[in-house]
């Protein structure tokens, strides 16, 4: 299924007060077909900072604050209901290694790295189709980590099964018992919501959805919580010195440009996962599928899906 060419006037962006959702903003500005940007943020003065900023680079006053706190799932429907008109581009954009306690449960049950990839954007996507909000597509920002990458140290998902109490087990935490590395687990927490925006596809026929990772970037914040070692290496030796020469990072707008390019480029497909070429981290997008074969099994997603609802209320 293809877009035909909809028109996205009205685009939201979650996380998108800096790094990859502010320049995401940035870009989709300069577009003569983008008439309004709702910058969904948790910061109010973040936001509004990240707003004036955009105002005068671009020199356009399309930007609209949405205060929304992915992680929370009622700040989310509370944002929604807010909102006065529906969104054309969906860009589920925040995310993170999970902030200083990745592994503390919210009440939903889930740990804080899969409220912030994972939790908040299925609740704000079923809310959105509820108040029939939502037009034409839908993006994912997923990562190359959800089929592995090798170079980084970054396992492939390594499932027995793919079930749903295995995709529970992954969301609240159990899986990984005392081995909780945020990095391994940032990627199996990926895996299953891309697999569960594959679900979306075949639900929703009439929405394009689509995962695609931004590669490797340099300049987010993503990384700003991993451990003090960790973070000096990955932000100041690896991603900036090594990895670019191991084609493996590139500059912030290149990542922000595929999202922009991809919400408006009809020969994606929905349900597919678009991330860079095997061992590499940048250059052009293809199926991830080719590289992962688990991400194109429909009981697999579907077991993604159901598991991630069972902590919804």
């Amino acid at each position: 299924m293809k877009n035909l060419r909809k028109k996205n006037r009205t685009i939201l962006i979650t996380g998108a007060n800096a790094g990859i959702g502010k320049d995401t903003a940035r870009q989709l500005a300069l577009l003569t077909t983008t008439e309004k940007i709702f910058l969904a943020c948790r910061n109010k003065t973040k936001a509004i900072a990240a707003k004036k900023e955009l105002e005068a680079i671009t020199g356009r006053t399309i930007f609209e604050i949405v205060i929304m706190d992915v992680s929370n799932p009622e700040s989310v429907k509370k944002a929604v209901r807010q909102l006065d008109e529906s969104i054309d581009a969906l860009i589920l954009n925040a995310g993170g290694v999970g902030g200083k306690t990745p592994k503390k449960l919210t009440k939903e049950g889930v740990t804080t790295i899969t409220a912030v990839n994972l939790l908040g954007h299925v609740v704000l996507v079923d809310e959105l189709l509820r108040e029939n909000k939502l037009n034409n597509v839908v993006l994912y920002a997923s990562s190359e980590a959800a089929r592995g990458i090798k170079q980084t140290g970054m396992k492939r998902p390594d499932l027995k099964n793919s079930s749903v109490s295995e995709f529970e087990a992954v969301f609240n935490g159990e899986l990984f018992g005392d081995k909780f590395d945020p990095l391994q687990v940032y990627g199996v927490v990926k895996y299953g919501g891309t697999l569960w925006m594959s679900y979306m596809a075949r639900k929703h026929p009439s929405i394009k959805f689509i995962s695609v990772s931004p590669g490797g970037t340099r300049g987010t914040d993503g990384m700003n919580d991993l451990p003090f070692v960790k973070r000096i290496l990955f932000k100041y030796v690896g991603m900036p010195i090594f990895m670019p020469l191991m084609g493996l990072s590139h500059k912030l707008s290149k990542g922000a440009e595929r999202f922009v390019e991809s919400i408006n480029d009809d020969s994606l497909e929905s349900g597919v996962f678009y991330a860079s070429k095997e061992n590499v981290l940048t250059g052009p997008i293809v199926d991830q599928s080719t590289i992962f074969s688990n991400l194109s099994n429909e009981s697999f997603q579907n077991n993604a899906n159901e598991a991630i609802r069972r902590f919804i209320n």
